[in-house]
């Protein structure tokens, strides 16, 4: 007990290390209260090793020296933002843990406008009197789909959410059992249908429905049906489903609406650039759905919102449900989706432009021309005697839920160690100073440069570098 005494008195105290150099020049850069707080961390793990017995005292001279460095490592991450940037080298295009889908250059710019300014948010400047914020999109989008109306909220289970609460609220929606899914986070048609007040009853069977499963299944208590497209999975052998215009003919007939949650919401039909057909909302409205839901942040490749188009005595009656205003979207995802959709009044310009759809139809050949401009960076900035790394064929996905059995061409670094840890090594790569996500597949390590960009590449082969020096591989 008394060596452990003796042993404590030779930790320093904060204020010594506050005069250290090293930690003076933090002091310059951050707030005091975080060095402050990384000392005495730094200090505390010091002083639970001295009760273990695992330090003697030349072992705690030397980590006393190393001390500055440690606390100035536990600083920096303190006063890092939770919330950073990461490079996608997973091929992942709509990657929902990472963020879904980018946003351009133009859009950014129209961001920092509004976000830096005041701005007619909630503001009629032709009548100089207060306004609706639906009316900033609602022309645009309107103009884009061939719907009547338009409104958005901030995700789409918000929006299928707001949309049976107002439709079908205490009385009945049919709906198939094969598209009773699932969406990311684990909320479920069902559960959503539950809290909206709306009363599912399901139809058909996992594989089979058939438009008389819905005309048998009407009553005086149905409100509507309702089509949910599952954009996140697919059934395949001896299935059939009921098409959107055999629906819609058969929603008239009883003069009940339609309802139609796409999911995705692709508004470009993206077959034409060798994708599977995914359904447009263009081709809802055309089929006669009265109302349409879909997502901002994947497909169509602008921000997290839910949009709905549709019949406008509907979208009015939504605009008058108390939900709206817990769901109502922010200046920023105006400014977002109103500036990504102006994009897509120009399809080639939307191609060009909008990144989500960039990066999924983009050409092979430049594919294996970034693969080759990186691989020979990595190649001129590293020597290592224990690493295998070459470029190989693979397959990138859409990601987000959409085109769940789209596999498309890309390009890969892959990176195999020789007596090295792997797994360790795409670690250091996850945390790194910028974070680059990566693929492990039977003992390899994938980098896709679909979804890498050529400004990441230094960045990357930085993150390469110092990942191996961590390994002690290089030679």
């Amino acid at each position: 007990m008394e060596q452990n005494k003796n042993l404590f008195s030779l930790i320093p105290k904060v204020d010594e290390l506050l005069e250290d150099k090293i930690v003076k020049e933090l002091l310059e850069k951050m707030p005091r209260v975080l060095v402050v707080d990384s000392i005495r961390e730094e200090i505390d793990i010091l002083r639970k090793e001295i009760q273990k017995g695992n330090l003697d005292e030349e072992e705690i001279f030397n980590r006393n020296k190393n001390l500055p460095r440690l606390i100035k490592i536990r600083a920096n991450k303190k006063n890092s933002y939770k919330l950073k940037k990461v490079i996608n080298g997973t091929g992942v295009v709509i990657h929902t843990n990472i963020g879904r889908s980018l946003i351009g250059e133009e859009v950014m710019e129209n961001i920092v406008e509004i976000a830096t300014n005041y701005s007619n948010l909630e503001y009629d400047l032709a009548k100089g009197e207060r306004g609706l914020r639906y009316d900033h999109l609602e022309d645009i989008i309107i103009e884009i789909t061939g719907g009547e109306s338009a409104m958005v909220v901030n995700n789409n289970a918000a929006a299928v959410l707001l949309v049976l609460s107002t439709v079908a609220k205490d009385k009945e929606v049919i709906v198939s059992r094969g598209e009773l899914i699932e969406i990311g986070g684990s909320f479920r048609i069902p559960d959503v249908m539950e809290q909206s007040g709306a009363k599912l009853v399901s139809v058909g069977t996992t594989n089979k429905t058939h438009i008389w499963d819905y005309e048998n299944a009407i009553t005086e208590e149905t409100s509507a049906l309702l089509k949910v497209h599952t954009s996140n999975y697919r059934i395949l052998g001896f299935t059939s489903s009921v098409s959107g215009d055999e629906l819609s003919a058969l929603s008239k007939q009883y003069n009940i609406p339609l309802i139609e949650d796409l999911g995705s919401g692709v508004l470009i039909d993206l077959s034409k650039y060798g994708l599977e057909y995914e359904p447009t909302v263009q081709d809802s409205i055309k089929n006669g759905v009265d109302i349409v839901t879909f997502s901002g942040d994947k497909l169509l490749g602008g921000p997290q919102a839910g949009i709905i188009v549709g019949k406008k005595k509907y979208i009015d009656a939504m605009k008058k449900n108390p939900l709206t205003r817990a769901f109502r979207i922010d200046k920023f995802t105006i400014s977002a989706l109103e500036a990504t959709l102006r994009l897509y009044l120009d399809e080639k310009e939307a191609i060009e432009k909008i990144p989500t759809l960039n990066m999924l139809t983009v050409d092979k050949t430049k594919l294996e021309n970034k693969a080759k401009m990186l691989y020979n960076l990595i190649m001129d900035n590293i020597q290592c005697k224990n690493c295998q790394i070459e470029i190989v064929d693979d397959y990138s996905e859409v990601g987000g839920g959409s085109l769940p059995l789209e596999k498309m061409e890309t390009k890969c670094i892959r990176i195999s160690l020789d007596g090295l840890s792997l797994t360790e090594f795409e670690n250091h790569l996850r945390n790194y100073k910028v974070p680059i996500i990566t693929r492990l597949y039977k003992e390899k390590l994938y980098i896709d440069l679909r979804t890498v960009r050529e400004s990441e590449f230094n960045l990357v082969v930085d993150g390469i570098v110092h990942g191996l020096n961590q390994l002690k591989g290089v030679h």
